[in-house]
């Protein structure tokens, strides 16, 4: 088995931060949501998710690392299990089978008891976390959801999404990883979560941000719109004379926090008709021609 972490393109003395970093990269490339069919990036996957269950773990890397554990988190022989045997052979005659461990003499009866004692202790191991990344749409994220998760390996778990998620936070279902064994308790599931771009929305901290269009008289003689927020639609009272930039806040209509809500800021853009007739041109000129107004005035030396 490949080693974890040529599997993660990181160094041996790669910091924790950049082993998660890298597994989240190539975990959201070769993800099966997103390479539906492909055979190989499935493959490829499931070699990043068993190579960060090792290296990303704090306790199997340092046990991967001096070789106590392979790159499959099986343990492996101690390399010192077969010197007992030599040091009895080499010994003198009418040595008595014995080793020194720490400068204190232990028979056979104590040695194999503590070896077999260890042998139990390591068996009874927790089992190991599973990583997984996976997609929300982004109102989902905002408000809060259901949904049912399907594993790289099929198992299908139900996950709830609390509201205000970010994206690349990672979700925590205890006990929904691999098997103990001799009667340890599971390993935790740990989901990372990508949030899918939305045509309108976009977050800013806990602010929601959204632009509407609205025609020339709606922004010079002001008027009643519909907005779309996260929770559905919502009439908003444009000002009369409002231009392209004018914001409408929308006061604890954005993500859902600890401590309070966000806001949801609506920015005006005014839209002109698509093919203005010459009567409308040239009322909108002699109107200007008897009220004039410089629209760059405050922009330095612009004219």
């Amino acid at each position: 088995m490949a080693d974890p972490y040529q599997n993660l393109g990181v160094s041996r003395d790669a910091t924790a931060d950049d082993i998660r970093k890298a597994y989240r990269t190539l975990a959201k490339k070769h993800h099966p949501d997103l390479n539906p069919g492909n055979k190989e990036a499935e493959a490829r996957f499931k070699e990043v998710a068993t190579a960060y269950a090792i290296v990303g773990d704090e306790a199997k890397r340092a046990l991967f690392d001096s070789g106590k554990i392979d790159a499959s988190g099986a343990e492996q022989k101690a390399p010192n299990a077969r010197q007992t045997y030599r040091q009895h052979a080499e010994a003198e005659p009418g040595f008595k089978y014995e080793r020194h461990w720490g400068g204190d003499g232990v028979d056979e009866d104590d040695l194999f008891a503590g070896l077999f004692a260890e042998h139990a202790r390591r068996a009874a191991a927790r089992g190991s976390d599973i990583h997984y990344t996976f997609s929300v749409d982004f109102v989902d994220a905002a408000v809060g959801a259901k949904r049912r998760v399907v594993m790289a390996d099929g198992k299908a778990l139900d996950v709830t999404i609390p509201a205000g998620l970010a994206d690349g936070q990672t979700l925590r279902l205890r006990g929904q990883g691999n098997p103990g064994h001799n009667g340890a308790p599971a390993g935790d599931a740990l989901l990372v979560v990508h949030v899918k771009p939305h045509p309108v929305f976009r977050r800013e901290a806990n602010d929601i941000r959204s632009t509407l269009p609205v025609t020339l008289a709606e922004g010079m003689a002001g008027a009643k719109v519909a907005v779309q927020s996260i929770t559905g639609t919502i009439n908003v009272t444009v000002p009369k004379g409002s231009s392209t930039g004018t914001i409408l806040r929308l006061r604890g209509k954005g993500i859902v926090a600890h401590g309070g809500s966000g806001d949801h800021l609506v920015e005006l853009q005014v839209i002109l008709p698509p093919a203005p007739d010459d009567d409308f041109v040239k009322a909108v000129a002699d109107w200007e021609a008897k009220h004039p107004y410089n629209p760059r005035a405050g922009l330095g030396d612009q004219p």
